[in-house]
């Protein structure tokens, strides 16, 4: 089995391990008594603190420890806002933030504050100019992530920091996906990272707050962790967190261009092996582990059995692969296809091999599903000569991928010019069918003025 969802969690790194091991009979004890095992403990919390400082690029007594890197979002983003509630209560962030910051922005817009969000171009690219225009006096804290965990990209943070510090607000980074590449650059405020995504042990995050930020956090006071993160010490786990992101650092410059090197072929050959295939992210500015592609007429869901059938563990941003059967907030603020989505993110040490036999089961996996669908064979080369009048597709009630997949049928038998308007009461045919007509070559006219009762109804015009 090839496990290709690094960016969910990662496995967990030799270095690790073993330092999980040797800290069980080391660490075990409370790191603020003074006896001989409380100080050994402490010798070995504070050598962890060091260490992992180093690679975020802060100083260690502004790095706290804590039960995950959610948490640490959660406690950056309310310690923020409370700690400059008399400048304001706006809180400014990019649409393809991960779900931590979209709860906790949730949480502060129910509260009585006010929320900004920054949108992004079709590789979920923020610009840097739009997110420092979105900075007003009232900005109590900016958060962007350093790099996008369905998709890649990589955001300008260097950027944004600047602009951040500019105009005295600070910036929490995300670093969740890019800690294990390198240090983030810029002057940011705050940095979450979570040691499940570079190797480490679940149940570690971390949240570094450089001295100078106004914080002030929330809950019920601890002298543990600066007061930041309430509660007993994992010691045994955040040595191993600290001495696993110390180790992949010492490996990231070999191995982000040997994965990049996979990652690119995975990007050039997936178009060429399986029609209508969209490639989404920045193909340059991104991780060098991770692929994210959208596959026309697929459902995403049992695209992802028969890979698994097939041996290899994937990921997806489909509507059908979630128990809501919205698309993914990235995929759906890109503007890009939801459905037959795929993402792959290769760990550490993955082979050559493992990707050919991916790519060779691929074409298979893919053919299967729409066959199972009765998807269209291919796109039509031209268009015909018959049916001229405008045609109405009635797909209330079905879900990804068929209301498109009924369109592409109902494309492929008009002619140049005429409209087929799609009945649909799926949420992701919203999405789906402007990012289909983009892909196809065909114009989107947008949702008719008269929508039925149930549903939108979705009008496209053939153009070629």
């Amino acid at each position: 089995m090839s496990y290709f969802d690094a960016a969910s969690s990662a496995p967990l790194h030799p270095v690790a391990r073993e330092a999980l091991l040797a800290a069980l009979d080391e660490g075990w004890a409370d790191p603020a008594r003074l006896y001989r095992e409380g100080r050994r403990a402490r010798l070995l919390l504070d050598a962890a603190r060091e260490a992992a400082a180093e690679a975020v690029g802060c100083r260690p007594d502004e790095l706290v420890f804590t039960p995950s890197g959610t948490r640490s979002v959660h406690t950056g983003v309310a310690g923020v806002l409370a700690g400059r509630r008399r400048v304001g209560t706006r809180l400014v962030h990019s649409a393809v933030e991960h779900s931590s910051v979209l709860h906790a922005a949730e949480t502060h817009e129910a509260a009585g504050g006010t929320v900004a969000v920054v949108g992004c171009d079709r590789t979920g690219r923020v610009a840097a100019e739009e997110f420092a225009a979105a900075l007003t006096p009232d900005t109590a804290l900016a958060v962007l992530q350093s790099a996008n965990h369905e998709v890649g990209t990589e955001q300008p943070v260097p950027e944004a920091a600047e602009a951040c510090r500019a105009a005295g607000v600070p910036l929490l980074v995300d670093a969740a996906q890019s800690l294990a590449w390198g240090a983030v650059e810029g002057p940011w405020s705050l940095l979450a990272g979570s040691a499940h995504k570079w190797g480490g042990p679940a149940g570690v995050g971390l949240l570094a707050v450089r001295k100078g930020t106004r914080f002030a956090h929330r809950g019920p006071a601890d002298e543990r962790e600066s007061g930041r993160a309430p509660g007993f010490e994992n010691i045994p786990a955040v040595v191993a967190a600290a001495a696993s992101l110390r180790a992949v650092r010492g490996e990231a410059l070999t191995e982000a261009a040997r994965l990049r090197g996979l990652v690119d072929r995975i990007r050039s050959r997936v178009p060429e092996l399986v029609p209508d295939v969209a490639v989404v992210g920045d193909p340059v500015r991104r991780l060098p582990h991770l692929v994210t592609f959208s596959c026309l007429y697929v459902d995403g869901e049992t695209l992802l059995h028969a890979l698994d059938r097939a041996g290899f563990s994937v990921s997806s941003g489909s509507s059908c692969t979630s128990s809501t059967l919205t698309p993914s907030h990235v995929l759906k603020a890109m503007g890009v296809l939801s459905e037959g989505n795929v993402r792959v993110s290769l760990p550490a040490g993955t082979d050559e091999a493992e990707v050919d036999r991916f790519l060779a089961v691929l074409p298979e996996a893919v053919a299967g599903v729409r066959e199972q669908l009765g998807a269209p064979a291919a796109r039509p080369a031209r268009a015909p000569e018959g049916v001229s009048g405008d045609v109405v597709v009635d797909a209330l009630g079905a879900r990804c991928p068929v209301p498109v997949i009924e369109l592409a049928k109902a494309v492929a038998g008009v002619a140049v010019g005429t409209t087929v308007t799609v009945l649909s009461d799926d949420e992701v045919a919203a999405l789906d069918i402007p990012a289909w007509c983009w892909t196809q070559g065909q114009e989107y006219l947008g949702e008719a003025a008269e929508s039925p009762e149930r549903g939108a109804a979705y009008v496209v015009r053939r153009r070629v």
